[in-house]
């Protein structure tokens, strides 16, 4: 058996479809909004940043860790030349004063030599800790970016998130007026097709942008107003109002 259901009734799935368009626009926006791809892209940015910043990071510790070995080879340098210094000055034997500033001569010799790669390594050591620094820097104007661009997001999503909020109770409020029938078929309707209602205005269906056929236009001509049609283009609800054109 065909539905019926009176044109008041039947006028009122236009407005549930006007709404559940409007519901449908807000969603699209809030997963269009431009702030999401910018974050993206700056997501990207960040981590790439942060693989940088650890590999410049190890070559830095890499680095800090030769200079303490030389540090330490410095150092045990330093102290031999100390220790066989005291001893030249203490010892009266030609031979071992021979052999001590023999040696001696080597320790300095190895002493500037490490002096002199120390202070390579120290060069190299601050060009890193520039790069590492320098990273950090952009990485935290990246941050900034992050947080900004974050929080105008968040105030489009609350901006959108209210108009939803709005449009969804007002959809209840018509829903509740629509016979369960009709809603049914509505809903159906609208989830298999994309439309649940559409208005036939001067003989196009709005929903599909279609003019009818003229054969088309006399069947709707020749159904009772209360008669639940199906449009021949969009498989929506057909609603006819005075602007139909019939």
């Amino acid at each position: 058996m065909a539905l019926k259901a009176s044109p008041d009734d039947q006028a009122l799935l236009l407005d549930l479809q006007a709404l559940d368009t409007k519901l449908a626009q807000l969603d699209h926006r809030a997963r269009s909004l431009p702030e999401l791809a910018m974050l993206a892209a700056l997501a990207t940015e960040g981590d790439a940043l942060r693989v940088t910043k650890l590999e410049q990071q190890g070559l830095l510790e890499n680095v800090q860790l030769e200079l303490s070995r030389l540090e330490s080879d410095v150092q045990v340098v330093e102290t031999r030349i100390a220790r066989d210094s005291e001893r030249l000055q203490a010892s009266s034997s030609v031979k071992d004063v021979a052999a001590l500033e023999q040696e001696l001569s080597a320790l300095r010799k190895r002493l500037d030599d490490l002096e002199e790669i120390e202070l390579s390594v120290m060069e190299k050591l601050e060009e890193h800790q520039s790069q590492v620094d320098e990273t950090a820097g952009r990485l935290a104007e990246l941050l900034e970016q992050v947080a900004a661009i974050e929080a105008t997001r968040d105030a489009a999503l609350a901006s959108i998130g209210a108009e939803r909020t709005t449009a969804a109770a007002g959809r209840r409020t018509i829903e509740a007026k629509v016979p369960a029938d009709l809603l049914a078929l509505y809903e159906k309707q609208r989830t298999r097709y994309g439309t649940g209602a559409s208005l036939l205005r001067g003989g196009v269906s709005l929903a599909s942008g279609v003019k009818l056929l003229e054969d088309e236009l006399q069947k709707i001509r020749a159904a009772a107003p209360d008669d639940v049609l199906i449009c021949p283009s969009s498989d929506a609800i057909l609603v006819r109002t005075d602007e139909s054109g019939l």
